[in-house]
């Protein structure tokens, strides 16, 4: 009803003949960029999601000793690690998202990574509970509009026959920052373990707050390298994407930054995108919520110190993140040849990996043998990503792919960001032994994981025919 007294027009999947010469037109009569600005722009990005994978496993290092310093319960530990990164991101994802639609997606990009330097700077600092749950609120600010930007970007950086090895790369972002995080993380933490807390004036930074000071100065430097990135043109076809009419109110544009125009885009192809969008949700309970207490957990559960999960961590996680990129490229090249629906199928098979692997590692007799469960689930976690976020931009449309990946990731950051609230809960008050970590791990990946492979299952079939209606179209 409010939709419509707005002026939103419907979203109609596009099927004429027409629509479907002007696209197969408009794809091949295209100038895509040089090889050389597409890989620059790529590097950029590489380095921008090093950054922000590189925190949030760095912070997980530190959560036992931010519980002692702030005096803390895992409760309150879980809701700083999660829900308190995603309260601003319910206010301004969406928003942000729809900049990178209609604005140089390289500023979105820059302004962001600079926000999250500055942010992070901003916890080092922090004096109590409440000030470091705010510098945690406004991170997600900065890194709200990283991944939309950066994969419409892509996009139109790289030609469809080119994509997929693009995001390939792109993972190296995240595994240099979930295996730097560690090493680093573990060593940073053993030097600064024995300092005195700092005392400026009123203000007292304890030794771990350094690391938080150190590791948001490089972010201002890659908010320069984002100046360098050539913007590319937007790909436009005729006919195939609902676009805000010039001379819409204002009301209408405002309308627009709301999310609305993408939410009926996913809606109107609600059979493709919902199943994926679940599926994504839940499966973050493992990608954040379990990560984040893996630390904790060794702690409690086998008597580790930061620096040595860290090194053996570390090393696991290099050579799983690695494998795990070549196992997928390779899967899913191997599918693309014999399937349409390469993509969710691939993802489908990777995660059912994960969820097994999650359930295991837990039960593991020792640290050694939980943490190589773990690192095998996280090398098909690394083989599924590629191919479900390829998923995702294959079927956007280009108009509102920004909006769209923002709902999409949305879902994942929201769920992740409870799902390490979740576990503080499920330890405290149904476990209730600190102890037992190992235990609320458990619960938690046996009643959410394998409901989050079968719904990425019901996305098969849907997507495949979705592919191909667009190559009937010839997209």
């Amino acid at each position: 009803m409010a939709v419509a007294s707005a002026g939103i027009e419907p979203f109609e999947p596009a099927g004429s003949e027409a629509q479907g010469a002007a696209g197969q037109d408009a794809v091949e009569s295209r100038e895509w960029p040089k090889p050389s600005s597409a890989y620059w722009a790529l590097a950029v990005i590489v380095l921008a999601t090093f950054l922000t994978f590189f925190d949030q496993v760095v912070f997980g290092m530190m959560a036992e000793r931010i519980k002692s310093d702030f005096g803390l319960t895992d409760s309150q530990l879980g809701f700083l690690a999660g829900p308190a990164s995603i309260i601003c991101y319910l206010f301004v994802g969406i928003p942000l998202a729809r900049l990178a639609d209609i604005w140089p997606r390289k500023y979105v990009l820059s302004g962001g990574v600079a926000v999250i330097g500055l942010v992070t700077i901003a916890g080092g600092i922090a004096q109590n509970f409440i000030q470091f749950v705010g510098s945690r609120v406004f991170l997600a600010a900065g890194g709200s509009a990283h991944a939309p930007a950066s994969y419409s970007l892509l996009a139109d950086m790289f030609p469809p026959k080119k994509i997929t090895r693009a995001f390939a790369i792109l993972q190296l972002g995240f595994i240099g920052g979930s295996t730097l995080g560690p090493l680093l993380g573990g060593q940073l933490i053993a030097m600064t373990s024995h300092w005195e807390p700092t005392v400026w004036g009123s203000f007292r930074i304890y030794s771990w707050q350094w690391i938080l000071i150190w590791t948001g100065l490089p972010a201002f430097f890659f908010a320069l390298l984002f100046l360098t990135v050539k913007e590319p043109t937007r790909l436009i076809i005729p006919g195939m994407m609902n676009t805000v009419p010039e001379n819409a109110s204002l009301s209408r544009r405002i309308l627009t930054f709301t999310g609305l125009d993408a939410a009926k885009a996913i809606h109107a192809n609600r059979r493709v995108y919902y199943p994926l969008f679940f599926g994504l949700a839940l499966s973050a309970i493992e990608t954040f919520g379990l990560s984040f207490w893996r630390v904790p957990f060794m702690i409690r559960t086998y008597g580790w110190s930061e620096a040595q999960i860290g090194a053996v961590i570390g090393g696991m996680t290099l050579v799983a993140s690695l494998l795990g990129l070549v196992l997928g490229g390779t899967f899913v090249e191997w599918l693309a040849k014999r399937r349409k629906d390469a993509n969710v199928f691939a993802a489908t098979i990777c995660f059912a990996v994960v969820t097994v692997c999650s359930i295991l590692s837990p039960l593991m007799p020792n640290g050694y043998a939980a943490l190589g469960v773990a690192s095998f689930g996280a090398m098909f976690g690394i083989a599924g990503a590629v191919p479900q976020n390829a998923a995702i931009q294959r079927v956007a449309p280009n108009a509102m792919r920004g909006q769209v990946t923002a709902i999409y990731l949305f879902m994942f950051t929201f769920f992740g960001a409870m799902g390490s609230f979740v576990i503080g809960l499920v330890a405290q008050y149904v476990v209730a032994d600190p102890a037992k970590l190992w235990l609320a791990l458990e619960i938690t990946a046996l009643a959410l994981l394998p409901l989050a492979t079968f719904c990425i299952y019901r996305a098969i079939r849907p997507y495949r025919e979705e592919i191909e209606r667009l190559e009937a179209l010839g997209l």
